[in-house]
C-alpha cells in the first residue's frame, strides 16, 4: 500500500530493528515526538528478529552495566504500558567454568559485579546442577549464578517499542527505503528515500547490518563487518521447564536458553565466518543463510559434553542468521564526528537485545541534550579511526571478534587480526631489540623487551606473566639511569591562530595562555566539570599551539576541540600525529645522555621542568618538551617522522655507557601508577571531575571563564567530594592487581580499581580506585578503616596513600 512520507521532521530514524525502536521510544519519551522511523522490510526483519535474545547484565564498565540494567526494568515494564507482550522473563543466568583458570575468571567478575551492585553468587558445580539439573557437572570447577538475568523475545519487544513510540507521536514506516543523506556545510539535514525527500534537523542511523552502507552515504566511517551466527531449536527436552536460567559454559564457546520445553543451543566459535563482503542486498529480511554445520562442530561437540540428553533430541531449526560485529566487541554509539546532526546506533555483537534499551536511552539523551550524559567511552563512536572501516581489515578482525564473547579475558589480551598496520619509523629497530608488540589504535607499540632466551610471547595469566622480569629491568633502568621509549602513537593535535590562545584557555581548565617555550599539563572539562580529555599543551609560538593526547584519542579530542571553538574565531584544529615521532628518554642520566647528542644547556636555570625549545640533535632537529609520565628527569623529543631512526641511534651510539635501555609500555604503567599518575578513560572520564580526581592544582581557578568552570565552583563550595581517586598498594608483594577489583574499607565495597600493575620500584601491586562515600571523602574516611581488595574472591589488604607511593615530593622530575 502506498503511503505519504512526510517532507519534514524533527528526526529521522533509518533502520526499524530494536535499537532504531528505542532510540524512537526514548526520543518520544523525553519530548521530541516529530520523530520519523524509516524501515526497508518490516520491523525486526533485519538482524533483530533471529536474536537469541539474552539479557545478561554484567560488563567490565560499570556505565555499560547500568545500560543493560535500566534495560532489565524497561523490559520488564513495558507491557503493561503498550499492551504487547515482550517475552521478558527474569529466569536468572549461569555461568560455568571448565578450567582453573575459568573459575578465578568468574571469581573476579562476581567481585566486579558487587563493587557495581549487581546481585551475584559464587557456587558450586553441585549447585549450579540443581539449577539447571539436564546439565553434566562432573567435569565443571563451579559457577556463577546471576538472579537478575533474563531473556526476552526480540520481535515483540521491537514491536512493542514501536507502539509506546507511535503512542507519543512518533510514525513509522514500513517499506521505505534510505538511498541518500542530504547534507549542507558540514550538517546532516535529511534523507532521500525511494519514496521521496525528507527534511531533517537530526539523523540517527541504526541500519544494522547496512549501517557502514548508510555512513558511506554521506562519508561518515561506521566500522562493523558481518559474521554468520548460528544457533538451534530442540524438540522437548525431559527436564527442560520455563523457569529454567540462561546458561553460558564459556569454555565450550556455547550458551543454553530453554524455549517452548526445549533448548536454543548456540555459540560464539573461536574463528567466525565473516559475511556479506560483497555487500548486504537491500531485501535480505527475515532471511536466513544456509546451515553450516561444519563451522557448527565445534559448538555442537561442546554442547554434547554439557548436555548430553541433546544427542537424542529433535532438532526442529538450525538458524544461520548473520549479524554486525565491530572490531573491539562494543557497539557504536553517538554523533559522527564527520558529520554534525548526524548520529549512529549499530554494531551490536549479538548483544544488542540486552544493549538496546540503555543505548536508546542514552543515544535518545545525547541528541536531545546535544552530549552524552554519561561516560560512554567504551562504545563511543569516535573510538574509531576512518582506516577501521576498511573493508579487508574488518574482514580479518571480525573473523576474531565474534569469539571474543566467551575467549578467556586475560588482562592486557592483545587481538592477533589485522596487523600490523601502523607502524612507527622504529618498528623494525625495536623488533631487532627483543621488543613484544602490542596494539593500540592500530599503532604497533613494544610493550616490553625480551633479552636473548626470553620469550616475546605473552604467557597470559591473573597473576604475574612471563614478561615480569623484562619490565623490572625496564623499570630500574628508568629510575637509576636511562631509559628510552618510542612513544611516536601519542596522538599531536596543531591549533593555530591568531585567536587560538584566546580559544583554548576558554576551552582548557589550565592556565595555557602562557609565554612562548611553555608546557602545562591540563584538561578539557565539559559542562559538568568532567574529563573530556587531559593532555600536555606546548606553547610553540604566539599563535600556535601543539596538543598532545593519548593513543586512542585523536578523532574524539579533534571532534571535541572543534566543536567547541567559536565558529567566528581564527582558530583552527589539525591532527598531525603522522608528521612527528616521540622519542622519550626518562632517567636520572638523561640529562647526561641527551647533552652528547645536543649543544642545548638542559640545566635547570636554562631549561627548567615544563619547558619545551626546539634543539639540535645530532645532525638534525626537533622540539624537546622536559615533560615526564613515569616520574623521573627526563624530555619527550618530538622530531620529523624521517629523522627519528637517525636520532635513535645516535642515541643508542652515545649511550651504552649510561645504561641506556629500551623500555615498554608495561614499563610506563608501572611506573606511572607508583607516581599516581592518572590516565584518561580510565580515572579520568567525562564523569570524574578534578576535584575527584585530585588534581584541583591543574585548574586555574582565577581564569575568569573556561568550559566547566561554573559546575566545579559549585561542587567546591559543597565541600569534600563524595567520590575520590586514591591510590592503594597490597601488602603482599606476590600478588598482582589488574584493574576492575573491588575496594572494601572496613568489609564493605566502596570503590573499585579503574588501574592496576605491578609497581617493580615499590615491590608490590598498586592501584588508582575510585572510592565513594555519601558523607564525602575526606581525610577522616580515608585515613581510617580496613582498605581490602578483592581480588579474585579473596580479600587482601591494602594500603592507602593520599600522597604518591613513590617520590611523594616529584623532587625527581626537577633534578
Amino acid at each position: 500500500m502506498t503511503q505519504t512520507l512526510p517532507s519534514h521532521a524533527r528526526v529521522v530514524i533509518v533502520g526499524g530493528g530494536i535499537i532504531g525502536c528505542s532510540v524512537a521510544y526514548h526520543l518520544t519519551s523525553l519530548g521530541w515526538t516529530d520523530v520519523v522511523l524509516l524501515e526497508q522490510g518490516r520491523l525486526s526483519g533485519g538482524t533483530t528478529w533471529h536474536a537469541a535474545g539474552l539479557v545478561g547484565q554484567l560488563r567490565s564498565h560499570a556505565n555499560m552495566t547500568g545500560l543493560i540494567r535500566y534495560s532489565t526494568e524497561l523490559y520488564a515494564g513495558l507491557e503493561a504500558e503498550t499492551g504487547l507482550a515482550t517475552g521478558w522473563k527474569n529466569c536468572g543466568s549461569l555461568s560455568v567454568a571448565r578450567t582453573d583458570d575459568r573459575m578465578t575468571q568468574l571469581k573476579r567478575t562476581a567481585a566486579a559485579a558487587r563493587a557495581q551492585g549487581v546481585a551475584v553468587e559464587v557456587i558450586s558445580a553441585a549447585e549450579a546442577g540443581a539449577l539447571w539439573p539436564v546439565m553434566e557437572v562432573a567435569d565443571l570447577k563451579g559457577a556463577v549464578w546471576l538472579p537478575g538475568d533474563g531473556k526476552a523475545n526480540p520481535t515483540d519487544l521491537t514491536q512493542s517499542l514501536a507502539k509506546g513510540a507511535r503512542s507519543r507521536g512518533a510514525r513509522v514506516h514500513e517499506k521505505v527505503r534510505v538511498t541518500g543523506i542530504a547534507t549542507r556545510d558540514g550538517r546532516a539535514t535529511g534523507v532521500q528515500t525511494d519514496q521521496g525527500e525528507i527534511a531533517a534537523e537530526v539523523v540517527v542511523n541504526c541500519a544494522g547490518q547496512w549501517a557502514r552502507k548508510v555512513g558511506q552515504m554521506c562519508g561518515v566511517a561506521v566500522p562493523l563487518h558481518s559474521a554468520e551466527h548460528m544457533y538451534i531449536v530442540t524438540g522437548r527436552i525431559e527436564g527442560v521447564d520455563p523457569d529454567l536460567p540462561v546458561m553460558r559454559d564459556p569454555d565450550g564457546y556455547i550458551y543454553f536458553k530453554e524455549e517452548v520445553g526445549g533448548l536454543v543451543m548456540g555459540g560464539f566459535e573461536p574463528s567466525a565466518k565473516p559475511w556479506g563482503m560483497d555487500g548486504i542486498p537491500d531485501d535480505f529480511e527475515f532471511s536466513l543463510l544456509p546451515d553450516d554445520w561444519n563451522q557448527f562442530e565445534i559448538l555442537m561437540e561442546n554442547a554434547l559434553i554439557r548436555v548430553p540428553q541433546l544427542a537424542e533430541a529433535e532438532v526442529k531449526k538450525f538458524y544461520n542468521g548473520p549479524e554486525s560485529f565491530t572490531p573491539d566487541n562494543n557497539f557504536i554509539l553517538g554523533e559522527a564526528p564527520e558529520l554534525r546532526n548526524f548520529f549512529v546506533g549499530a554494531g551490536f555483537n549479538s548483544m544488542g537485545i540486552a544493549s538496546a534499551g540503555g543505548a536508546g536511552r542514552a543515544l535518545a539523551e545525547w541528541i536531545v541534550n546535544g552530549a552524552p550524559t554519561l561516560d560512554l567511552w567504551p562504545v563511543d563512536i569516535r573510538r574509531f579511526a576512518r582506516f577501521n572501516t576498511n573493508a579487508a581489515w574488518l574482514h580479518d578482525r571480525v573473523k576474531e571478534t565474534l569469539g571474543l564473547h566467551y575467549v578467556m579475558p586475560w588482562p592486557n589480551r592483545e587481538l592477533d587480526t589485522g596487523r600490523p598496520l601502523r607502524r612507527s619509523p622504529l618498528y623494525d629497530r625495536l623488533a631487532a631489540r627483543g621488543a613484544s608488540f602490542g596494539s593500540k589504535m592500530g599503532w604497533e607499540r613494544a610493550n616490553f623487551f625480551a633479552s636473548p632466551g626470553e620469550s616475546r610471547d605473552i604467557a597470559y595469566s591473573f597473576d604475574r606473566q612471563n614478561w615480569h622480569t623484562a619490565v623490572s629491568r625496564e623499570v630500574k633502568a628508568a629510575r637509576e639511569a636511562v631509559a628510552i621509549f618510542d612513544q611516536t602513537s601519542f596522538a599531536k593535535l596543531l591549533v593555530q591562530g591568531r585567536d587560538a590562545a584566546r580559544e583554548l584557555d576558554r576551552l582548557c581548565a589550565g592556565q595555557v595562555d602562557v609565554e612562548p617555550g611553555r608546557t602545562v599539563y591540563t584538561g578539557l572539562l565539559n559542562e559538568r566539570g568532567g574529563y573530556e580529555s587531559d593532555l600536555t599543551v606546548l606553547r610553540l609560538a604566539r599563535d600556535r599551539f601543539l596538543m598532545i593526547t593519548g593513543s586512542a584519542q585523536p578523532v574524539r579530542d579533534m571532534d571535541w576541540i572543534a566543536r567547541n571553538l567559536d565558529p567566528a574565531a581564527h582558530a583552527f584544529v589539525t591532527d598531525v600525529t603522522s608528521a612527528h615521532a616521540v622519542i622519550a628518554l626518562m632517567g636520572p642520566k638523561s640529562r647526561d645522555l641527551l647533552s652528547r647528542i645536543t649543544p642545548a644547556d638542559l640545566s635547570n636555570a636554562a631549561f627548567p621542568f615544563g619547558t619545551v625549545r626546539e634543539i639540535d640533535l645530532g645532525q638534525g632537529i626537533g622540539l624537546a618538551n622536559r615533560m615526564t609520565y613515569v616520574g623521573e628527569l627526563g624530555w619527550e623529543l618530538v622530531v620529523p617522522v624521517e629523522m627519528a631512526a637517525s636520532i635513535y641511534d645516535l642515541l643508542h651510539a652515545r649511550g651504552a655507557g649510561l645504561g641506556l635501555t629500551d623500555a615498554g609500555y608495561y614499563a610506563i604503567e608501572s611506573m606511572r601508577l607508583e607516581k599516581g599518575y592518572r590516565a584518561w578513560s580510565r580515572e579520568l572520564t567525562p564523569d570524574v571531575t578534578p576535584l575527584e580526581a585530585g588534581l584541583g592544582f591543574a585548574v586555574a581557578w582565577d581564569k575568569p571563564a573556561f568550559l566547566g568552570r561554573e559546575a566545579l565552583l559549585a561542587a567546591r563550595a559543597q565541600g569534600p567530594a563524595r567520590r575520590r581517586i586514591v591510590q592503594l598498594t597490597l601488602e603482599d608483594g606476590s600478588r598482582m592487581l589488574w584493574g576492575g577489583e573491588a575496594v572494601l574499607r572496613d568489609g564493605q565495597p566502596v570503590g573499585e580499581l579503574r588501574s592496576g600493575f605491578y609497581g617493580c620500584t615499590l615491590g608490590r601491586a598498586v592501584g588508582l580506585a575510585l572510592v565513594h562515600n555519601a558523607a564525602g571523602v575526606d581525610a577522616g574516611f580515608l585515613h581510617t578503616g580496613r582498605w581490602e581488595v578483592d581480588v579474585a574472591g579473596e580479600r587482601l589488604a591494602a594500603r592507602l596513600h593520599t600522597a604518591a607511593a613513590y617520590d611523594p615530593k616529584s623532587e625527581r622530575p626537577r633534578a
